[in-house]
């Protein structure tokens, strides 16, 4: 029997279309000093470590008349050269640059008769530096059956671990007719997946959607207005921030909470600021709705490979509030009640979990947004703490690490943030058309967080205490 695709990731192909393409990205910056690092060191690379995430070698085969749902089968055409590719940014190579090259490619859907997967090698960055952009599809990272390649590709030391090169054969792929058989077969066996996979077809006929639609159910919540949510081009823009931890650590000492709080408060901040440049009251608008995978776990649930589960926590920015201090024990309490159910991960024991790395983990947070939608919520925001220490490809120090997190319908703007060796990375990912001042945001976080470590800064000196227990720094 074929591995059939889930409901769940039925509904997501359903759900992608030329303004909404649903794959997952991310911008690693490298610096490849003596090491050699290039475009055939990443193909020898990937051809090494690929065999770790053997769906990477397989596409989407399609039922006849769709009497069940798609299966993964392996790709007898499989060319590693086609999914990694080479490009160059022009003098000087800046940082500019390389964002308007990041928001062309990942404007562009994946071609579903192939693995559904993209990598591109860029040279030319200032100071001899290189950077990869990945791109894989939402259905094809689950955190349980996949993780993301990027996960498998980085070594906490230099030098390399000795992989064994695998002598892959695709499988024969199956006919027309053995599908046939084996829809008629599971539909005999479970006779319930049959009537969701028959609901689900009419659906898609009626709506003239290529493929089974999203699964019928109450309808979507009011979402709170706000320019964020508009109808999307096929076009994105992408914007790039660093900032440094330890200013995020600083706040948290002075003013309580959490790393994770502080985060959400500068993006309050800088989402404040930055609609008052457009000339926008926010009287009328006191909050934005954000939906923010948060890790939990779980014994009753499938463990992933990340021995934890992803589960969404909808949570009002409180964007109307003047004071930035205010703003952040608003978010801080927002986050109280998932941080008492006593699920709540930690931030270092979800960094140190061993393989962990931050594109999985993003990968799964765009996921419970989308299963989330019909809630009604204004972005996505997804927040992962990754080591902190350098990781490195074939030798080649990563020294930067952006997510670009995908769109979801009606939804211009989504934001991921990755802390990593010292710094916490903003990916910002927004509708070219519909926010075309987006990099003005980009200005507004940095200023958010300056006005935040102000703010602790001038804090009056507290009295002497007693020796406090270590507090998590939970991300």
């Amino acid at each position: 029997m074929s591995d059939r695709l889930r409901r769940r990731d039925v509904a997501l192909l359903a759900a992608e279309s030329p303004t909404t393409p649903m794959h997952n990205a991310t911008v690693e910056i490298f610096d490849p000093g003596t090491s050699g690092f290039d475009h055939d060191a990443l193909v020898a690379l990937i051809a090494d470590r690929i065999a770790f995430v053997p769906r990477y070698r397989q596409r989407l085969q399609f039922v006849p008349a769709r009497l069940a749902n798609p299966v993964w089968v392996d790709d007898p055409d499989f060319d590693l050269a086609f999914h990694v590719r080479r490009s160059a940014l022009p003098r000087p190579g800046s940082m500019d640059q390389l964002r308007d090259l990041v928001g062309r490619i990942v404007s562009r859907p994946l071609d579903r008769h192939r693995p559904l997967w993209e990598v591109y090698f860029i040279e030319g960055l200032r100071d001899g530096r290189v950077a990869l952009l990945s791109k894989s599809h939402e259905i094809l990272v689950d955190g349980v059956e996949t993780v993301d390649l990027g996960q498998v590709l980085l070594d906490v030391s230099p030098l390399p671990k000795e992989v064994l090169h695998d002598d892959w054969r695709p499988r024969r792929l199956p006919s027309a007719t053995s599908l046939m058989v084996d829809a008629v077969r599971e539909s005999i066996d479970e006779p319930l997946t049959a009537v969701r996979t028959a609901r689900s077809n009419v659906d898609s006929a009626l709506r003239g959607l290529p493929l089974p639609s999203l699964p019928l159910g109450p309808a979507r919540r009011p979402v709170p207005e706000s320019p964020l949510n508009r109808e999307l081009s096929e076009q994105r823009r992408f914007v790039a921030v660093r900032t440094d931890l330890e200013d995020y650590r600083k706040i948290r000492t002075e003013h309580g909470g959490t790393v994770n709080d502080v985060i959400l408060a500068t993006i309050t901040g800088a989402l404040r600021a930055w609609l008052m440049t457009r000339g926008r009251s926010i009287g009328g608008h006191r909050s934005l709705r954000a939906m923010v995978p948060m890790s939990v776990f779980d014994d009753e649930l499938e463990a992933t490979s990340l021995g934890s589960q992803i589960t969404g926590h909808l949570v009002d920015l409180p964007i109307g509030e003047v004071s930035p201090v205010v703003r952040l024990h608003q978010v801080s309490y927002a986050f109280k009640a998932h941080a008492e159910t006593g699920r709540a991960v930690a931030a270092n024991r979800l960094a140190g979990v061993s393989g962990f790395a931050p594109t999985t983990f993003h990968a799964l947070g765009a996921r419970v947004a989308f299963t989330q939608f019909r809630k009604g919520f204004n972005l996505s925001i997804t927040n992962v703490p990754g080591p902190q220490f350098p990781l490195y490809a074939a030798g080649a120090e990563m020294v930067e690490t952006y997510p670009v997190q995908p769109l979801l319908p009606g939804q211009a703007l989504a934001i991921g943030v990755t802390s990593y060796d010292g710094s916490v990375f903003y990916g910002i990912t927004a509708d070219r058309d519909a926010l075309p001042d987006i990099e003005v945001f980009g200005h507004c976080l940095t200023e958010a967080l300056e006005e935040l470590v102000e703010s602790a800064s001038s804090s009056r000196p507290r009295a002497p205490r007693g020796r406090k227990k270590p507090r998590k720094d939970d991300t």
